[in-house]
């Protein structure tokens, strides 16, 4: 089992996460955070620190997408293992529908 990132983290990327993790398993892109599947310990401090709530266990349904999608960008994006400043406009983009299409252009995930 491991840890993924899904689409409330998309623009609002808070960024707490990070400096709980033991393994430093998070990469960062522009718009949002991902765990890298094959590093993480599966010892989930993450999740509770997230205040997106954009952070759940891969054995939750539904999520093969977004573990395609967080394995994909861990291999091409920078590690990161300090939080950071949100983006200004996080608030706003909270728990806003659509994220994922409006980001990235694709509804799936896993097509991202």
């Amino acid at each position: 089992m491991t840890y993924v990132v899904t689409e409330n983290c998309i623009r609002c990327k808070y960024m707490d996460c990070v400096e709980v993790c033991p393994v430093d398993c998070f990469y960062m892109g522009e718009t949002m955070l991902v765990i890298a599947p094959d590093e993480c310990i599966d010892c989930g401090v993450c999740e509770p620190e997230c205040p997106a709530e954009a952070i759940k266990a891969d054995t939750e349904p539904n999520l093969q997408g977004w573990i395609a999608l967080n394995a994909k960008y861990a291999a091409v994006w920078p590690n990161v293992t300090e939080k950071g400043e949100p983006p200004a406009d996080a608030a706003v983009w909270d728990g806003a529908s659509g994220k994922l299409e409006a980001v990235f252009g694709a509804s799936d995930p896993a097509a991202a």
